[in-house]
C-alpha cells in the first residue's frame, strides 16, 4: 500500500520514519530569535542543507487540543470535534475535551495503523494521550511514563528504554523527555514510520524569547533535532499556538473579568467558558484570550454593546459567525464568541481564578494573536503546495499533508 486515506485526503506511506514534533507555544519569534543569535546550530545546518521554514496558522482558539487534533487529522475543529481544551456540550454540559469520545474525526496515525503501518504517538501532558492515542495509536505520555510500557513495539518499560525516570509535567525540560522517547522508541522499534511528539509549554507560558530558561528550552530542543536528522528522519516542526505577555510594566495581569463586568451593566450570564480550561493550572491559571459567552438571546445584543466599548477586546461573533469564521462545531461552542488584544486576557469572574500558582508574569494564549506558527521542514516543498508554503497561507494542520506529500527528493 502506497498511500493511506484520512479525512478525505490520500497520504503516501514514507519509506523511511517521518517524525512530527509540535511545540506547545512555539511561538515563531522563539525561533527567529534563536536563529539570529545561534543557540540553535542544527536547525540553522538543516535550513542551510535544504530545510525550509515559513510560517503558518493555528486554529482559533489557539490552543492546546483543537490544535494538537487538528494537526494530526487534517482537518478543522467544525470536522474533528474538538473546539477547545474545555467546552459546553449538550449533552454532558461543562467538560475538559480530554476524553476519546467527543472526537468526531480519526486521526491520520489511526487510519496508518489500520493499514498496517507502524506508527506512535508521544505526548509530555497526560490530557492529550487519549485523544492521540484515539483509534488503537500506541501512545505514551511523559506525565505518566513511570510504569507505562510501549507494548506494540515490545518495550516494557517507557523509563527503561530512556534510561532515566521522567520528569514532572512543570520542569523545564519535560519536553525534551518527550522528544528522548521518540528517540529512543525508533532506535528500539525502526521500523515505526510516523511518530508525532507533542511538547508542553510550561516554559513558554514563564520566559519570553531570550530569556535564559527558554533559551535552555531551544538549545536543547535544537540538540535533539540534530539526533533525529542524524538518525535519517524526515522531520517537520509546528506549534500549537503562539504566546504573548498578557501583563502590564509592572508585571500585573491585564485581565478583563467577563462576568463581572456584565453583571455590573446589569447583564445575566449563564455561562462564562473559558476553553483554555485544562487541569494545568500553574501554566496560565485559565486565563487566554478567548471566551464564550452562553446567555438568553434577549441581551446578546446588550452584552455586545458592553464589551465592545471595552479596551483590549477585538471581535465579538456569534455562534453562527464564529462556527463559519473559526471553523467550529455549532454544538460545542457559546452564543458568543469574544476574542481579546496581543496584551488581554479574559476571565470569568475575578473571585473564580487563583493566581498564585503562576510561574510569574502572566503569558497566555487563546486569540487571534497567537494564531502565527510556524512550519519548518527538513526538506524543501515541492509540488501544488510551494507557493502556499513561501506565501505563509497554510495552517499547522497541513504539517503532515506536506512533510508526507509535498516534499522534495
Amino acid at each position: 500500500m502506497t498511500t493511506v486515506i484520512a479525512n478525505n485526503r490520500a497520504y503516501r506511506v514514507p519509506d523511511r520514519t517521518v517524525v512530527v514534533i509540535t511545540v506547545d507555544g512555539g511561538d515563531p519569534t522563539y525561533f527567529h530569535d534563536g536563529l539570529a543569535r545561534g543557540i540553535m546550530p542544527r536547525l540553522q545546518r538543516m535550513l542551510d542543507e535544504g530545510g525550509v521554514f515559513s510560517v503558518g496558522s493555528s486554529e482559533v482558539p489557539s490552543l492546546t487540543n483543537p490544535n494538537n487534533i487538528s494537526i494530526v487529522t487534517g482537518v478543522p475543529p467544525a470536522i474533528h470535534g474538538i473546539p477547545g481544551n474545555y467546552c459546553r456540550t449538550p449533552e454532558d454540559g461543562l467538560v475538559l475535551l480530554n476524553d476519546a469520545k467527543y472526537l468526531r474525526a480519526p486521526s491520520i496515525h489511526a487510519r496508518f495503523k489500520e493499514a498496517g503501518v507502524p506508527t506512535l504517538m508521544v505526548t509530555t501532558k497526560d490530557k492529550l494521550r487519549q485523544l492521540l492515542g484515539n483509534g488503537g495509536v500506541p501512545s505514551v505520555s511523559v506525565e505518566r511514563a513511570a510504569g507505562a510500557g510501549i507494548p506494540e513495539y515490545g518495550i516494557e518499560s517507557v523509563e527503561g528504554l530512556v534510561g532515566e525516570p521522567a520528569p514532572g509535567v512543570y520542569d523545564p525540560l519535560a519536553s525534551h523527555y518527550a522528544m528522548r522517547i521518540g528517540l529512543s522508541a525508533l532506535r528500539a522499534a525502526p521500523q515505526i514510520r510516523l511518530l508525532y511528539v507533542s511538547l508542553t509549554d510550561r516554559v513558554q507560558h514563564a520566559y519570553a524569547p531570550g530569556e535564559d530558561v527558554s533559551d535552555l528550552f531551544f538549545t536543547e530542543f535544537d540538540v535533539l533535532l540534530g539526533e533525529y536528522l542524524d538518525a535519517g528522519c524526515t522531520v517537520a516542526v509546528t506549534a500549537d499556538h503562539g504566546m504573548n505577555a498578557k501583563h502590564d510594566e509592572n508585571g500585573d495581569p491585564r485581565v478583563i473579568y467577563l462576568k463581572d463586568v456584565l453583571k455590573a451593566a446589569g447583564i445575566p450570564v449563564e455561562e462564562v467558558v473559558l476553553p483554555i480550561t485544562d487541569p494545568y493550572v500553574k501554566h496560565h491559571g485559565a486565563l487566554g484570550s478567548f471566551a464564550w459567552l452562553h446567555l438568553p438571546a434577549e441581551h446578546r445584543d446588550a452584552a455586545r454593546r458592553v464589551l465592545s466599548a471595552l479596551p483590549g477586546v477585538e471581535e465579538i461573533w456569534d455562534r453562527e459567525d464564529a462556527a463559519t469564521v473559526y471553523e467550529l462545531p455549532r454544538d460545542r461552542i457559546g452564543d458568543l464568541a469574544v476574542t481579546a488584544s496581543a496584551d488581554t486576557a479574559l476571565g470569568s469572574a475575578s473571585a473564580d481564578h487563583d493566581l498564585s500558582q503562576l510561574h510569574g508574569p502572566l503569558r497566555s494564549h487563546g486569540g487571534r494573536h497567537e494564531q502565527p506558527v510556524p512550519l519548518i521542514l527538513s526538506t524543501k516543498v515541492d509540488g501544488p503546495l510551494a507557493d502556499s508554503f513561501e506565501a505563509g497561507i497554510l495552517r499547522s494542520r497541513d504539517i503532515h499533508d506536506l512533510v508526507l506529500n509535498h516534499v522534495g527528493t
